[in-house]
């Protein structure tokens, strides 16, 4: 088992294909247990199917990806039971309610509420339990299909553009009860196009560019953006336009 400071999650130079086209290429990235990671890029660029194949919901093509030091590259089924992975709102089941959906996954209500921990008060989610998908807004479905990715407990969980949809306050709240439990020891991957809240709240990230690393963030470049988060913007988007 990884300690604080070892790699819970290790890819090495993968590749991942859709359609017969290559998307992503020869991307390596490692991601400590306990941290926020970031990953960032223009539309396009390869962040979602990249997640997707991490989660295993995709294959590789081929690298390495060691999970708790155990190679997995080839063996999606295990990704997908040990990731937790946020579905995109809008293939919920729109007959279901929320709390229908959510027990399904976390088997029961006390399981769902002890994963879900803090995450239950900043989501809203007493408020959409006995409502029907099919009649929820964007915002709402948004907030359930957050909660489905903690549901089961996992100790890595990868969110694609998580705020997406979500009002100011809710923004505030999930990202602020997100870095709490990353800081008692969740291991988040997201992407995000929110350059300030990669600057502020994530540990480490990426930059990716027409599925090919462009910009590697450690910790140091990440707490000198902090510093001077316009020109951490200014550089970063000269990169994306490039």
């Amino acid at each position: 088992m990884a300690d604080a400071m070892t790699p819970l999650l290790r890819l090495a130079e993968v590749s991942v294909s859709r359609h017969a086209a290559r998307v992503v290429t020869d991307v390596s990235l490692s991601v400590r247990q306990g941290a926020w990671f970031g990953l960032i890029g223009a539309n396009g660029s390869g962040k979602t199917t990249l997640l997707r194949a991490v989660a295993g919901r995709l294959p590789f093509a081929s690298g390495s990806c060691l999970l708790d030091g155990a190679e997995t590259v080839s063996d999606r089924p295990y990704r997908a039971t040990q990731i937790g992975f946020c579905p995109p709102a809008e293939t919920l089941p729109d007959i279901l309610t929320g709390r229908e959906v959510l027990k399904l996954l976390a088997g029961s209500e006390d399981t769902l509420w002890r994963c879900l921990g803090p995450l239950r008060t900043a989501l809203q989610l007493d408020t959409l339990l006995d409502r029907r998908i099919g009649d929820c807004s964007a915002g709402m479905r948004q907030r359930i299909a957050l909660a489905t990715a903690f549901a089961r407990g996992q100790r890595l969980v990868i969110l694609d553009e998580p705020f997406n949809w979500l009002d100011p306050v809710a923004i505030f709240d999930v990202r602020e009860t997100l870095r709490s439990m990353v800081d008692e020891g969740l291991t988040l991957i997201t992407a995000l196009h929110d350059l300030t809240t990669l600057a502020t709240n994530c540990d480490t990230g990426l930059l990716l560019a027409n599925g090919r690393t462009a910009l590697t963030l450690d910790e140091q470049a990440l707490k000198t953006a902090r510093h001077d988060l316009l020109d951490f913007e200014r550089r970063t988007i000269a990169l994306l336009r490039s």
